[in-house]
Parts: C-alpha cells; structure tokens; sequence
C-alpha cells in the first residue's frame, strides 16, 4: 500500500509501521493486518501474484520509494490497461524496486507481557506524557528494573527508544495534517522545536519542515 499523499499506518501482531508519503508498505502472505489512514490521504494498493512475494522480504515492512518506483505505482492505480501485459510489466518493474529498495521501518513493536502492555497502553494513550519508566512501573506493579528488561527483551530497544518512535509515530501524523512543528512538539512532547526536528531528523531521515515541503510538492 502506497500513499501518495498523507500518511497510512500498518497493524500486525507484530506491531505498528507508519509509511509517510515518501514510504510503501509491504505486507507479505500469512500476516493479518489493518489499515488506519490519516488526514487527506491518497491510498494506492497493488496486489502482489504470490509466486512474485518470495522476492520480497518475509515480513512487514516500510521501503523508501525511488522516483521510479513512485512512478510506476500510481501508473498501476491511475489508469486502465489498454494494451494486453502492461499491468504485468509494470508489477514487475514495481517488485524488481521493492527487491532493491533501503528499509526505512518506522516500526513500533507491541509486547505479549502483560506488565509492559499495561505500560504500552498508557504511554499510547497520551504520548505526550512527561513520565519516567519507575513513575509507570509503580502505576502497574513492576519495577522500573523489570520493566526496562522487558522493553530490551521483547521489544528490541529501550523505553526511552521506544517512546520516542511512538511520538515520531504521531508527529508524522500531525504534521500530515498540516500542524506546525512547534505545535507538534509541544503535542508530542517534546519539550521545545528543536528537540523534535532532531529527533525526526534521526529516525525518519529528513526534517519536519522538509516532510511537510515535500506533502505540498506532491498535492500540487
């Protein structure tokens, strides 16, 4: 699923991706999953033959979208077939991108403990929320100590890590809908701009300002 404009989020069991309007998600055979679309969105879904899938990666993700790429995605949805094969050919050019296309998963792993789902659940009610990791554990029962080995074991990075994905999560989806960064940071968390664009700048590869530049340039 491509969005050619705005921003679409991706749900397996094995969590959250976000794909911008720079990014394609990839959901391969096998993983059930949800859609959630944000702001004025432009959704573009082209359906992969499964003797093509083995070429692409075997679990979900989000790739960068090359120029090509782009191109040939919105030819696949924008248009009939009118010669016999284009559609075949154009898949074609569309898997052949996706093979050699960078991972840039803005993925937020979901835990399966009950302690850290509790903690989960509060920080994605209100991700804005100043708190610390013992502050949460005293809300749930566990211990910051336990609480910070979870995040490490089941979800692969940190709490502080984590969060922050979870804030970048919804600062795309603010800035999609045309928020300014400094309300954004402010929503988000952050404490001030600055603060944010860095953090953006780090995970997602490009600025917020530049995010934003590059949403008007494609809904001209």
């Amino acid at each position: 699923m491509y969005p050619a404009s705005g921003a679409l989020a991706t749900t397996t069991e094995r969590g959250t991706w976000v794909a911008p309007a720079n990014r394609v998600t990839w959901t391969p055979p096998g993983y059930a999953h949800s859609h959630r679309i944000y702001g004025r969105t432009d959704v573009r879904l082209v359906v992969v033959p499964l003797e093509l899938c083995g070429e692409l990666v075997a679990h979900p993700s989000v790739f960068a979208v090359s120029p090509l790429l782009r191109e040939a995605l919105l030819a696949l949805t924008d248009r009939s077939e009118v010669r016999p094969g284009v559609y075949e050919r154009l898949r074609a050019v569309v898997v052949d991108e996706l093979a050699v296309a960078p991972e840039q998963s803005l993925h937020l792993p979901e835990p399966r403990d009950d302690r850290l789902r509790a903690v989960t659940d509060l920080l994605h009610a209100d991700p804005g929320r100043a708190v610390t990791l013992a502050e949460l554990g005293r809300t749930v029962g566990a211990s910051e100590r336990t609480l910070s080995r979870l995040f490490h074991t089941e979800l692969g990075m940190s709490f502080r890590r984590w969060r922050t994905v979870l804030r970048i999560h919804h600062a795309l989806i603010y800035l999609t809908d045309g928020r300014s960064v400094t309300d954004t940071a402010m929503e988000c968390g952050w404490s001030n701009p600055t603060s944010l664009i860095e953090a953006f700048t780090e995970v997602v590869g490009q600025t917020p300002g530049r995010y934003q530049a590059e949403l008007r340039d494609d809904a001209k």
